[in-house]
């Protein structure tokens, strides 16, 4: 039971499926054939598979054992079976097999050749501190708990000002509010930076002192805004360093994303 459990957690795991690149299977087919005549227990997969898969477990943390050899013999030795199974019910030559099979291994080279470009071109400290200081600069240095409440029109917006002035609750009238993500609090949107918003909404909060609502609807691409600040802050903002892997993850992505676009362009894509 162990070992089909073992075999299906590996067939689930496109990273174990996509193991064996084109030059391990051409050279599975003579060993794969000689197994044929071997005695019942020899292993039947090329050494290769196993040396592979041997590197990939002990690169993730497993310890390289005897129990771990024997574990993944008994995975080899099992899927090779499954594997001649397969093909004697002619499963590799249904429609779509051979589609799959490519784009699997499609797989393994666009993922190695980013992996490799990534490697090639890596984002300098002196560019993520740059991105880092342009991020901050937008941020600004004061965070605002805010409460909106967003309707279709100007003149429900006028309305809903008319009554904040005659001293009705502000939570009462977000009832009215048709953003469902925050009407039920209230409208509360809780703490944010300006540059979480759009401008015409953050230039009217910053604009705010604490404790007052604006008196003129705002308008954005979402409908009218009513916008009351509950409270300021000096922005909690986190240094270099605990945001570092993040940034440096964002920064590669990017870089990548520009080589994709340039090769579409030189390709007419």
């Amino acid at each position: 039971m162990q070992t089909v459990l073992r075999l299906l957690a590996a067939l689930a795991a496109t990273a174990v499926l996509i193991a064996a690149p084109a030059a391990l299977a051409q050279e599975a087919k003579p060993k794969a054939a000689a197994a044929k005549s071997e005695a019942k227990g020899k292993d039947i997969f090329p050494q290769a598979y196993f040396d592979f898969m041997l590197k990939q477990r002990t690169a993730q943390g497993q310890p390289d054992s005897p129990e771990l050899r024997a574990s993944i013999r008994d995975e080899l030795n099992t899927r090779e079976l499954v594997v001649r199974e397969a093909k004697k019910q002619g499963i590799d030559k249904s429609p779509g097999m051979k589609a799959e099979m490519d784009l699997t291994a499609q797989t393994v080279l666009v993922r190695t050749f980013v992996a490799d470009y990534v490697k090639a071109h890596p984002v300098s400290d002196a560019a993520m501190h740059a991105e880092y200081d342009k991020i901050k600069s937008q941020m600004g240095d004061k965070e605002y708990k805010v409460r909106h409440i967003l309707v279709e029109n100007e003149a429900d917006a006028k309305e809903i000002i008319a009554a904040l002035q005659k001293g009705e609750k502000f939570e009462k009238l977000a009832e009215r509010s048709k953003d469902t993500g925050s009407k039920a609090n209230g409208g509360d949107l809780d703490w944010n930076a300006p540059s979480n918003f759009v401008k015409p909404f953050s230039d009217a909060m910053v604009a705010l002192p604490k404790g007052k609502f604006t008196t003129v609807p705002v308008q954005t691409q979402f409908g009218w805004h009513v916008i009351e600040v509950d409270d300021i802050r000096d922005a909690k903002i986190p240094s270099f360093d605990e945001v570092k892997p993040q940034l440096a993850q964002r920064m590669q992505a990017q870089v990548v994303d520009s080589y994709l676009k340039d090769l579409r362009a030189k390709n007419g894509y």
